[in-house]
């Protein structure tokens, strides 16, 4: 285990929920990049992978929330993208 990790991730990770939140406020793409978010989500699929190949710990779980976060950050890209092109969501 290692606490730098874990501070890297707690540091980057905390972001998230800033982004999240203005995704909702704002219904909007504007400042978005999907593929920055899904660079992201490979980052952390590639840490989960490696965590559970050679290192499995705690820390393992701090990736996978973080996964999950961002996974939910894509959702509302796409949810923003059908309203600003003025789509029903059904």
């Amino acid at each position: 285990m290692s606490v730098f990790e874990f501070m890297m991730l707690v540091c980057f990770g905390a972001s998230w929920p800033f982004s999240i939140a203005k995704s909702l406020r704002s219904r909007s793409t504007k400042g978005k990049s999907l593929v920055f978010l899904c660079l992201i989500e490979l980052g952390y699929v590639c840490g989960i992978v490696h965590k559970l190949v050679n290192n499995f710990n705690w820390v393992t779980w701090v990736y996978v929330l973080l996964f999950f976060v961002v996974g939910f950050d894509i959702v509302l890209y796409f949810r923003n993208r059908r309203l600003e092109r003025g789509q029903v969501l059904a």
